[in-house]
C-alpha cells in the first residue's frame, strides 16, 4: 500500500512525459512509498505509447486510458478512484508544476490540524502569457468574492488531498477548479501553500481565454448554488 499516489492527467503531452516522470521520482524516492497514476485522456498523439515505454523505466507507474476524451476533471477523478493510497497529490501534465514542491505540501500536512483535508499550491509567481495571467487574476477575484473559499489560486494543478474526502465531493466537469470551495462545503478546511511555477517548454496549452471565461461563469453559478444548499451538522452518537 503506497503512502502517496501522484495523479497526473495528460492530453497530447508526449514530450513532457519522460522529464516529468523523472522529476517526480527524484522528488519522492527515498522519502515516501509512492505510486504514479497517469491518466491519458484519449490523446491523439503517441502519449500512450510513450507512457507504456516509461513503465519499464519507472516501476511505480500505472497508466489509465480514457476510451473517449472526457476532460481534465474526469481524468483526475478516475485517477483518484484507481489510486491505492489514502492521500493524493495531483500535477498538471504540462510540466509547469514542479514536483520538487510535493514535499512542501507533505510538510504542511504534517503541521496542520486534522480538519485540513486539502493543501492547494499557490503560484505566487506565474510563468504564463500576459493574457493567461490576466484571465486567471480576474477569475480568482470573482470566484473568491462569490464562493468565499479563502484561496488565492484554485487553478494550480499541484494539490495534496485526502482521497476519501475527495470522493465525498460532488463530481462534475471542471470540478478540479473548485476543490477548496467544495471541501469547505463538505465541512473541512483547505490551506494554500506557496509553490513554484515554470514556463511550458513543450506542447501547447489546451485552454483558451474565452473557453475559460464562458465555462467558468456557468460553473460558478452551479458551485454557488451548491454552497447555498449545503448543510453540515455536527453529530454525536448516544
Amino acid at each position: 500500500m503506497p503512502q502517496l499516489s501522484v495523479v497526473v492527467p495528460v492530453y497530447n503531452e508526449r514530450d513532457n512525459i519522460p522529464p516529468l516522470l523523472a522529476e517526480i521520482t527524484a522528488a519522492l524516492r527515498g522519502r515516501i512509498d509512492f505510486e504514479i497514476v497517469y491518466v491519458d485522456d484519449d490523446s491523439s498523439d503517441d502519449s500512450r505509447a510513450v507512457l507504456a515505454a516509461q513503465k519499464a523505466v519507472h516501476p511505480e507507474l500505472r497508466v489509465l486510458h480514457h476510451l473517449t476524451r472526457s476532460g481534465q476533471s474526469t481524468a483526475v477523478w478516475n485517477g483518484v478512484r484507481a489510486a491505492r493510497s489514502p492521500w493524493i497529490a495531483t500535477l498538471d501534465g504540462d510540466g509547469q508544476n514542479d514536483p520538487a514542491d510535493i514535499p512542501k505540501l507533505l510538510a504542511a500536512r504534517e503541521a496542520a490540524p486534522p480538519e485540513v483535508k486539502l493543501f492547494a499550491g499557490w503560484r505566487t509567481t506565474r510563468r504564463d502569457s500576459f493574457n493567461k495571467r490576466l484571465s486567471s487574476k480576474i477569475a480568482n477575484a470573482v470566484r473568491s468574492r462569490l464562493l468565499k473559499d479563502d484561496t488565492p489560486d484554485t487553478g494550480c494543478g499541484l494539490k495534496l488531498f485526502e482521497r476519501d474526502t475527495f470522493l465525498l465531493l460532488p463530481y462534475f466537469d471542471h470540478m478540479h477548479r473548485y476543490l477548496p470551495a467544495l471541501v469547505k462545503r463538505a465541512g473541512f478546511r483547505s490551506m494554500s501553500v506557496p509553490v513554484g511555477h515554470r514556463p511550458r517548454t513543450a506542447g501547447t496549452s489546451k485552454y483558451g481565454m474565452l473557453d475559460r471565461l464562458w465555462v467558468g461563469l456557468a460553473d460558478l453559478r452551479g458551485v454557488a448554488w451548491l454552497m447555498r444548499r449545503a448543510k453540515v451538522t455536527r453529530v454525536e452518537e448516544l
